[in-house]
């Protein structure tokens, strides 16, 4: 699994300097958020890496909106999942690691 495309509830307009923009593509680790560089926590990447099943990610209880999702860099979009935080403060929720 990469980048999410769900798109549920309210939209956040994201400020423009909320995320590094400038990411170089290469190299760049499908475990590494595409937009902060922090490790994105995805289980399906944990799983390949391991060779194991992956388990449920924290991706399936979080929103994704179409500002965080057009956030990404064109080189970094479907490469690497968008972390937890990042995801979790476009969606105007607390928490995230």
């Amino acid at each position: 699994m990469r980048v999410s495309r769900r798109n549920e509830g309210a939209a956040v307009v994201v400020p423009p300097d909320a995320f590094v923009q400038d990411t170089p593509v290469e190299p760049w680790a499908a475990t590494a958020c595409p937009l902060c560089g922090q490790a994105n926590q995805c289980a399906m990447e944990a799983a390949r890496a391991n060779g194991t099943e992956p388990g449920t990610c924290w991706c399936a209880g979080v929103p994704f909106t179409a500002e965080l999702l057009a956030a990404v860099p064109p080189g970094l979009k479907n490469r690497a999942c968008i972390c937890e935080r990042c995801a979790r403060r476009a969606a105007g929720i607390g928490g995230g690691q």
